[in-house]
């Protein structure tokens, strides 16, 4: 039975506004498999392996941003459409250069894009990895270039991406 949701002060109160999403860890199919896209395609560094079974992945030096497991998924297909699971793991690039880079990288590895659209606040690519986890590519624009309403609240839309454009950075 769930639990009865929280009333008074606690249920107003907002999370912390440091926190934030610390690593995510996916379940693969094929270690190597996995690391042929999230190490040699998009870049991110080894920081530890452990044989066959797992690898934690980072940028900058972190212990992990990105953990590749094996436990409970050792040569298994992805979830079917319909299914519930993570929709995706969203990367953000630190500028729109960095995106572009990212971008050629993917392209030059032949992996299809499933979108990239512009909404406003960001500028987006989507894709998959090997096994079938979605993945966003993206940057943000300055929080005083976000589209507001008359109101003064937050207005995102989504319009294709111009990848021309993107590419030329």
């Amino acid at each position: 039975m769930p639990e009865a949701p929280l009333t008074g002060p606690e249920a107003a109160a907002p999370i912390h506004p440091a926190a934030r999403i610390g690593h995510v860890h996916l379940k693969v199919a094929d270690i190597d498999r996995a690391l042929g896209f999230w190490r040699d395609v998009l870049g991110f560094e080894l920081q530890q392996r452990m044989g066959g079974r797992a690898a934690f992945l980072s940028a900058g030096g972190y212990h992990h941003h990105i953990a590749l497991n094996t436990w409970e998924s050792e040569g298994g297909a992805p979830p079917p459409p319909g299914s519930t699971g993570l929709y995706h793991v969203a990367l953000v690039y630190p500028d729109r250069p960095a995106l572009a880079a990212a971008l050629r990288r993917v392209l030059a590895a032949g992996i299809p894009l499933e979108g990239a659209s512009d909404h406003g606040v960001s500028e987006a690519i989507y894709l998959r990895d090997p096994d079938g986890n979605g993945v966003e590519l993206y940057r943000d624009r300055s929080q005083e270039d976000w589209p507001r309403d008359a109101a003064g609240n937050l207005a995102m839309f989504t319009r294709r991406l111009d990848l021309a454009a993107l590419l030329r950075e």
